[in-house]
């Protein structure tokens, strides 16, 4: 038996693991170590491609293994992190004032499993991507990592960024709301959004990869918490603007 072919799902079942335990933190309010875990699996995502193609053992266990692991990681977490800063905003907003008892029910209890629609929308893209033959070199639709990466900066962002537009944003839900039907929107829809993936590292070929990953690191130095989403924005509208101006050419 080949141990060579096994390293990949390893990897894989090391993302799985991270997803699963960022659950749990999600679920007791821990969210820095929910985003470390995120990201870690994020991490295991990447590399099991990677050491798959390296060791040449790429397979369709494989990729349906990856796809499981994502939906946890990158589906389920992202929606219970949702849920949670939908039921916390609705807590404080209702929380020593009148309010009629059908009303509170739908906010503190209906309402926040809008957050949810996250993790329906997630597992839909994957399993849209295990059958879509265009996305090899580039994504149709926002990759399920790259929305994952949006929600768990949200809580971050209020924990620890002094920036008060941003914080009174998050704080409240039409806003969490429109975050979350925007994003499941983006996940499934035909939308050409450029890959990271570099076939070689030329710069006039990859000019728009390497603009955006400075851009990112600049906004990370600078805007710290705050620059995920808007990393994921600006990948989004880079994106958008590519295919605009492949159009007119």
């Amino acid at each position: 038996m080949q141990i060579k072919k096994h390293i990949p799902n390893a990897l894989t079942l090391g993302n799985l693991l991270a997803g699963s335990m960022a659950v749990i933190s999600a679920i007791n309010g821990d969210y820095e170590t929910t985003g470390l875990l995120v990201m870690l699996g994020i991490f295991f995502d990447f590399l099991d491609g990677f050491v798959a193609r390296i060791l040449g053992v790429s397979g369709e266990l494989g990729k349906q293994l990856d796809s499981l692991a994502d939906m946890v990681t990158s589906g389920v977490v992202p929606g219970v992190v949702m849920f949670s800063l939908l039921q916390e905003n609705a807590l404080n907003t209702f929380n020593g004032a009148f309010e009629p008892v059908k009303a509170a029910a739908f906010s503190t209890g209906y309402l926040p499993h809008i957050g949810l629609l996250l993790t329906l929308a997630a597992c839909y893209r994957l399993a849209k991507f295990n059958i879509d033959t265009r996305q090899s070199d580039s994504f149709i639709g926002m990759p399920t990592p790259a929305m994952s990466l949006f929600v768990i900066s949200l809580p971050l962002i209020v924990d620890h960024s002094t920036n008060e537009f941003f914080i009174n944003l998050i704080e409240h839900n039409y806003f969490l709301i429109g975050v979350t039907l925007v994003l499941s929107f983006l996940m499934n829809a035909e939308i050409p959004l450029f890959s990271l993936k570099f076939k070689d590292y030329q710069l006039k070929k990859n000019l728009l990869k390497y603009f955006f990953l400075v851009a990112s690191l600049l906004l990370i130095v600078f805007l710290e918490f705050v620059a995920i989403p808007l990393i994921i924005l600006l990948y989004v509208l880079l994106s958008l603007g590519s295919n605009l101006a492949k159009k007119s050419a």
